[in-house]
Order: structure tokens, then sequence, then C-alpha cells
């Protein structure tokens, strides 16, 4: 199919933090504020780069801008050593909670590996059970201050590992527990899907949904086992969907001026991906930095986000890992504003498509998007 592309809306001056929002792809040991490494690290035993918060904070984040998705993940070799105990899972849990709320977050899923959190004689229910701890206490604490905001569990096996079976039972367990989906992440390229799919039959059979990693580090062949073998109601970035799409420019100039037009035409997994809504969970500054995107250009205005915003895929905007990257969803909200001129309709399009892929229950979705829609609507 083609397809005109259309122009970008219009800038707007706007305080972004006072926005409701929603967070789809944002990793716990992703999000640690650095004095909470600190305290924690010197507890464990545990030797950092830096033992300065400021100085800290910048090493993960210069860590992470290094184009690689490999050295972005070697920095949560730190994390998640100091993530071993139940007192830290509940500070960091509910610290993450915290920060989300003071950014304007009112619906969050966190997702992480509880397999990576057993070095200290935990087990898998009760790394669980002290993350939900630390989340129900950051939802409680952000109450207090006036925020409202609730938080779900995306619980996520390692896709280089042989667990998916026994954390996908876990996910399901822990389903009236906070416990709301099910991911898989890590590394992406030569570990399809496909290595999970009875794990993924598994969690369908038991009416679980699931998101899955794909289109980040691996391209249409990821994306395609994702929604084959995974299921997948959501992909975990996505981006390389684009690779599927082909943009030709017609110059129609008359003697007035330039007129370019430019045709898209949609590949057949690009096409199921969009006419189903199948929901994009795209990170912007994190694609920038891992290489996601180095195959549509070296800056973020070469980021396809746009290109799919505008031809009508469901793309949702997200943070994927605060700490590395230095963002907030704010942040990534203004970078599209002062990148792509949106406007504060297009945010809230952005906004509403984050709260209807959420896994929900369909009364508590559109209770999410009424109250998105209202507080929209009360700006003026």
């Amino acid at each position: 199919m083609t397809e005109p592309i259309l122009d970008a809306a219009p800038a707007l001056d706007f305080d972004l933090k006072s926005l409701p929002k929603v967070s789809l792809h944002d990793h716990l040991d992703g999000g640690l504020r650095p004095a909470t490494i600190i305290e924690l690290a010197e507890a464990a035993g545990h030797t950092l780069p830096s033992t300065d918060p400021v100085a800290l904070g910048e090493w993960f984040r210069e860590s992470a801008d290094s184009g690689s998705l490999v050295r972005y993940l070697e920095t949560f070799d730190h994390t998640v050593a100091v993530m071993q105990t139940k007192e830290g899972l509940f500070r960091v849990a509910k610290e993450f909670v915290e920060d989300l709320a003071e950014d304007g977050v009112v619906y969050g899923e966190v997702r992480w590996a509880p397999e990576q959190h057993l070095q200290q004689g935990l087990t898998l229910d009760e790394v669980v059970e002290a993350v939900q701890t630390g989340l129900e206490a950051g939802m409680d604490s952000a109450e207090e201050r006036g925020q409202q905001i609730q938080v779900g569990q995306l619980i996520t096996a390692m896709r280089h590992a042989d667990r998916g079976q026994e954390i996908a039972e876990l996910a399901v367990r822990h389903r009236a527990n906070g416990a709301v989906g099910f991911d898989i992440a890590g590394a992406e390229d030569g570990f399809l899907p496909s290595r999970f799919k009875d794990a993924f039959t598994y969690l369908a059979e038991n009416n679980f949904p699931a998101t899955v990693h794909a289109g980040e580090a691996a391209g249409l062949d990821s994306i395609q086992s994702a929604l084959v073998d995974g299921r997948a109601l959501r992909l975990g970035h996505g981006v390389r969907i684009a690779e599927d799409i082909s943009v030709e420019f017609e110059d129609n100039s008359d003697d007035d001026g330039e007129d370019t037009i430019g045709m898209v035409t949609i590949g057949s997994v690009a096409a199921w991906v969009r006419d189903r809504g199948i929901a994009l969970e795209i990170c912007p500054s994190s694609n920038l930095q891992t290489g996601a995107i180095s195959g549509f250009g070296d800056g973020i205005e070469s980021h396809p986000v746009d290109m799919l915003f505008q031809l009508g895929f469901n793309v949702t905007i997200n943070t994927d890992n605060r700490l590395m990257s230095g963002v907030t969803l704010t942040d990534e909200f203004e970078l599209l504003v002062e990148t792509f001129d949106y406007d504060l309709d297009d945010l809230l399009e952005l906004t509403l498509n984050a709260a209807e892929a959420a896994f929900l229950p369909l009364d508590e979705r559109e209770a999410l998007v009424e109250y998105i829609n209202d507080a929209y609507a009360n700006l003026g």
C-alpha cells in the first residue's frame, strides 16, 4: 500500500511535566537513583566506578551513549548487583514509583527479570513479593504527596537463558499480586522469541498478556517471531519495523517553487502491525544511544518515530532506562516537540495510545483514558 507522508504539527510552549503520562517500557534495574546505588553497593561490598552521585550518574550516561547495545547492557552489572536482597529490591521499587509520580506518570508498567536477583539466596517468589511491596509503598508515598499513580509488574525472562517456562509460570502465579504481563529481554540478536515458544503458549493458555522486545538490536525476523511465536500484543521498541517501509520522493514542483511528495510503501509485516494496532513501545533517546536507529541516520531527527506516528502506527513513547539515558518521560516528550514540532494534540494522542495499550482490564483502561482526556481538556 502507498500513502503520502504528512507534514509535522506546529510547536508548542507548555509545561510538559504537568501532563498526565503513561509509561509502558521502563526497566526497574535501569531506573535507580545514583545515591541509592552508592549506599546499597557499600552495604553489599560491591565496587562502583565512582562513589560520588553526580560522577556516577555521568558514568552511566557516558557508558550508555556508546552506540552499542552490548556496552549499554553492561551498565546493568552495577545496578543488578545492589538488587539482591529484599531490602534493596524494596527500596529500588519504592523510589522507582516515586520518581515516576514526580514526573507526572499516572500509570506505569515496570519490567524486570526476577532470575537476575537470586545471588543472595532469595527465591523467585520472594523477589517478586519484595518488588511488589516496594511498588505499593511507592504508590502510597506518592498518594501522601497528592500524586496519583498505579504501577504493575511485567515479569521478564532473559532471552539468552533457558528459564522461559519457569518465569512464565511465575508471572501467572503472581497475576493477583501485581503482575500484569510477561516479557523477554536481554541480547536480542541471535535469540529469537521462538526459543520461548512453549512458554508463550502456556501464557496464551492462561490468558496472560505478553509484550516482547523486538525490532531493537535485530530486525524483521525478530519482530515476526515476536508476533507469531510470542503472540505479542505489544512490541518492546519495535522501531526497526520501519525497515519494512520504503519511501520514494516525487518532485512535483512548478515555476512557483518546490512541491515534493513522499510516497510510502508498507510491507506485509509492517502492515500487520499497523492495521491491528499492535503497540510500539518506542524509546527515542535509548534507540539513538544503542544504535537501534543507525540504519536510518545518525541523529534523533532521523528517528523513524515521526514517520510511524504519521502513518498511523500505534506509537507509544517511553524511557527504557532513565538512569542510563539520563531522561524522564517529560524529557522524551520535549525531545519530540523540539525535533518534530509536535503539539499538545500529538502528545495527547501518544498518551492515549499508551493508555489503551496498557495491560489493564477494559474498565480500568477506559477510566484511565477518561482521566487523561479530562486533564488535557482542563488545560484551557
